[in-house]
């Protein structure tokens, strides 16, 4: 059997051959060809109306697949066709307002050819991504994206391993350009992964915040019994204090009692205006609940009220709500109130 050593070795010699790969790309791309073919082939895209319709046999196609879904996450319509299928009815999927990517090391596989053809026949720009300059897909495409001659990492020089790390990197790249260039935000990345702990991360304060209706809220002439009874019958551990208007103008925490109890025995005597916290910390409801998180953390406080531009309170967060999302649990804030 075969030891650890052995294992460790052969790995790290394919890594090598892969990051030599990787290093010859990034060269190739600081050159004047793969460069400006990588620019002409995004300004084609940009300018498109219509998808990018990747392509390509075998693990190329795997690839192609790959390259399209994270093109789709990142604002650019794009989906994978199989080049068998397509010779099979699958071509109707293309229209003339495409732009298609086909992806081959030796630019002359069989499946591809009904696909290059139809580009052809009606005028659909077609970029290929190859290793040979001179092969029949090389030949037929409006941009050649051509990746360096590199040797594979398989010792037998035979399993796709670098040239398909090579094409995955460049396909990688060129969304990463279409990204920047379109201006790509964080707030249109949650459109597109609303789901997991990704997309419950990137979620609003407003998604997570518990309503109005179940806000802790008391007049600043309000006794302390009333704010008592308040804040334990809310269980968020705080009471927030609102003026005539609806506008928060402080807030009493646990902290806030006691150290009130220390200076006033007779804390039930007190009106809450005489042991709130002025000024409170707060969070608008567009705020991202990761941004949330890191403010609440950052000033040691575990609940907040999100106040509207006018000052009233239209919601309050608890860390545990926020840390949920992080987890990648549901907090849907009309479950019920947060229980600290």
């Amino acid at each position: 059997m075969t030891d650890r050593t052995d294992h460790v070795a052969a790995a790290r010699r394919a890594l090598e051959k892969e990051e030599q790969g990787l290093a010859a790309l990034i060269a190739a791309l600081d050159g004047n060809g793969l460069g400006q073919a990588l620019a002409d082939v995004a300004n084609a895209i940009l300018a498109s109306s219509g998808r990018v319709i990747l392509s390509g046999m075998g693990k190329s196609g795997h690839i192609a697949r790959k390259i399209a879904a994270t093109m789709a996450s990142t604002d650019t319509p794009a989906y994978f066709v199989h080049p068998a299928e397509a010779s099979h009815g699958d071509l109707g999927m293309i229209t003339t307002e495409d732009i298609i990517i086909m992806i081959s090391n030796s630019g002359e596989t069989p499946e591809l050819k009904d696909m290059i053809e139809y580009s052809r026949r009606f005028g659909i720009p077609l970029a290929a991504i190859t290793s040979r300059a001179g092969s029949t897909l090389a030949r037929a495409a409006d941009h050649l994206l051509l990746l360096p001659q590199v040797p594979e990492a398989c010792p037998l020089g035979i399993a796709p391993t670098t040239s398909t790390t090579m094409q995955l990197a460049l396909g990688d790249a060129l969304a990463m350009a279409l990204l920047a260039a379109r201006g790509f935000t964080r707030e249109r990345f949650q459109d597109f992964h609303p789901g997991g702990k990704l997309g419950a991360i990137l979620r609003r304060v407003r998604d997570v915040m518990h309503p109005r209706e179940e806000l802790p809220l008391v007049h600043p002439g309000a006794s302390m019994r009333e704010t008592l009874l308040t804040m334990t019958g809310r269980r968020f551990g705080c009471a927030g204090i609102v003026d005539n208007d609806g506008r928060l103008i402080g807030i009493i925490t646990d902290g806030d009692l006691r150290r009130a109890m220390e200076d006033h025995p007779d804390l039930l005597k007190l009106e809450a205006a005489q042991v709130m916290t002025p000024s409170p910390k707060t969070l608008p409801p567009g705020e991202l609940a990761a941004a949330a998180l890191h403010y609440m953390n950052r000033n040691k406080i575990t609940v907040v009220f999100v106040v509207e531009e006018d000052g009233r309170p239209a919601g309050i967060v608890h860390i545990h709500d926020l840390l949920k999302l992080e987890a990648g649990e549901d907090s849907s804030a009309s479950s019920g109130s947060a229980n600290p």
